[in-house]
Order: C-alpha cells, then sequence, then structure tokens
C-alpha cells in the first residue's frame, strides 16, 4: 500500500496533527491514501477518530517508538 501524499508532523504539538490532518485530507481524491507522520502521543486519541468522524477511513496505525504512522483513505 502506497500513500499518495505524506504529511510529516513530527514535533509538532496536539491538536495540532489532528487539525492540519483534517485540513489536507479534503484537498485529496476520492480513494487517495495520506501518510501522517507524527510523534504528539495524543494524536493517536484524536487523527483516527476525527478522520473517521469525518467519513475517512483509517487504513493503518503503527507505532515505532514515540513515532506514530497513519494511513487514511479518502
Amino acid at each position: 500500500m502506497t500513500p499518495d501524499y505524506r504529511l510529516d508532523l513530527q514535533g509538532e504539538p496536539c491538536p495540532y496533527p489532528a487539525i492540519k490532518t483534517l485540513e489536507v485530507l479534503p484537498d485529496l481524491k476520492k480513494g487517495e491514501i495520506l501518510e501522517v507522520i507524527s510523534d504528539c502521543p495524543q494524536s493517536i486519541n484524536n487523527i483516527p477518530v476525527d478522520a473517521k468522524n469525518h467519513g475517512y477511513e483509517v487504513l493503518k496505525i503503527e507505532q515505532h517508538g514515540p513515532t506514530i504512522r497513519y494511513l487514511i483513505k479518502k
């Protein structure tokens, strides 16, 4: 699964990663995948829920140490 776009938000404090993710997702075409990289621990509570509530599909969540990777499909 190859993402179409990448949003690297490492170093950004919450809630900025969730807000920026929701700002970018509407720009994707239907079926495109956005990869979001965040090291904010609270983002795991915000990004998946916000994405689902706005009608997007969370395909994958991976955590490697402090870094969390999300794959979200429009």
